[in-house]
């Protein structure tokens, strides 16, 4: 399943330095603007201990997380609607996104240049905002007057130009469509169908330093300026250091500085559920495997994935909770317990299920 978070952000911000340490890539991460001028696309882990926990039980010769596709993109300057820099380049990569990672700058060093001479998370996003806002302008002020009279000739239904025009008032008014759209009643199935770069869900993650993760209400007031999407807070320049350490070593660095989990790591498990996104899992002799999903997917759907005869040929499928099979110890025992169901064609798989599909070939 093809989907990406697109990685944005103003020049020297750490997006590069961000997207070196999750792909452990060689990406140019340069003291100057436009260092990332093609976008570079990455295939990181999603980290999920399941796994190697279904890997002891079964006996699993080789582990097979799911993955996030990261794509780091040419730094955004102001006016960037109207081309200037990489405008035009940035727009068309972020378009294909799926999602958008935003990481603003919220560290002061003298040594690398801010591209505006000063530090101010809250302008960084608003300078982005305000550059995607004016380019899905432009995209709505084209489509309007087509929409209308394509409404006239009963060629499409009233309600997709409701919802543009509705689009254009909240983006009028410098609302993202993902801050205001539900608030303001849009057709989120149409809103999709415009094509609206603000309408794609947003992660804000803040590259600090070491005084900015131990600053709670710094944080507390960066979270409530981009509610209600999520926030992250790491250290770009750490989270690079750390990949290349052996685990457990970054275990022993991160329980130095405080922290629970990487950033990396909290990055990639939202990015992941942002995307509307879960995982089921198969295990046996030769693997363990994470299979990625959409929410609210059935269990014909989640097979297809596997194989689209799966799909096709689908009876029915063995389905235990992991937590179940956990309990038991093993597949036989889960049975003994009648912890396995047998599911058939209307069951909405859950995150964590632990299935074998029987199918027609």
């Amino acid at each position: 399943m093809a989907l990406t978070i697109g990685i944005a952000g103003l020049p020297n911000v750490g997006k590069s330095t961000l997207f070196n340490a999750l792909t452990r890539a060689t990406v140019l991460a340069a003291n100057y603007p436009f260092a990332t001028i093609e976008p570079n696309i990455g295939v990181v882990p999603l980290p999920d201990e399941r796994l190697n926990v279904l890997a002891g039980i079964f006996g699993s010769e080789r582990i097979l997380p799911a993955t996030v596709s990261f794509v780091d993109i040419a730094g955004i300057v102001k006016g960037a609607s109207e081309g200037e820099g990489l405008g035009n380049k940035f727009l068309a990569n972020i378009r294909e996104a799926d999602a958008i990672c935003q990481v603003t700058r919220a560290f002061a060093d003298p040594d690398v240049v801010h591209v505006d001479g000063k530090v101010s998370p809250k302008d960084d996003i608003e300078t982005i905002n305000t550059e995607l806002i004016l380019a899905d302008l432009q995209t709505l002020e084209k489509a309007i007057p087509r929409l209308e009279k394509e409404v006239k000739g009963k060629k499409t239904d009233a309600k997709v130009l409701e919802t543009a025009r509705g689009a254009l008032a909240l983006l009028e008014a410098g609302t993202t469509i993902s801050a205001g759209g539900d608030a303001a009643g849009l057709d989120p199935e149409i809103v999709a169908e415009l094509g609206l770069m603000t309408a794609k869900p947003f992660i804000y993650v803040f590259n600090t330093d070491d005084e900015g993760l131990a600053d709670a209400s710094m944080q507390a007031e960066l979270r409530e300026l981009v509610a209600p999407a999520e926030a992250i807070f790491l250290d770009a320049k750490f989270e690079a250091e750390l990949v290349e350490l052996e685990p457990e070593e970054a275990a022993e660095m991160l329980a130095e500085t405080g922290q629970e989990e990487a950033g990396l790591d909290q990055l990639a498990r939202v990015g992941f559920d942002t995307l509307g996104l879960q995982t089921y899992l198969t295990a046996g002799p030769k693997e363990s495997r994470a299979w990625t999903i959409h929410k609210g997917w059935t269990a014909p759907q989640a097979a297809g994935v596997i194989h689209t005869d799966f799909q096709r040929g689908f009876i029915k499928a063995e389905v235990v909770s992991f937590d179940d099979l956990v309990g038991a110890g093993s597949m036989a025992e889960a049975k003994a317990r009648g912890r396995v169901r047998i599911e058939g064609k209307d069951y909405v798989m859950a995150d964590g299920d632990v299935v074998e599909f029987r199918f027609n070939v």
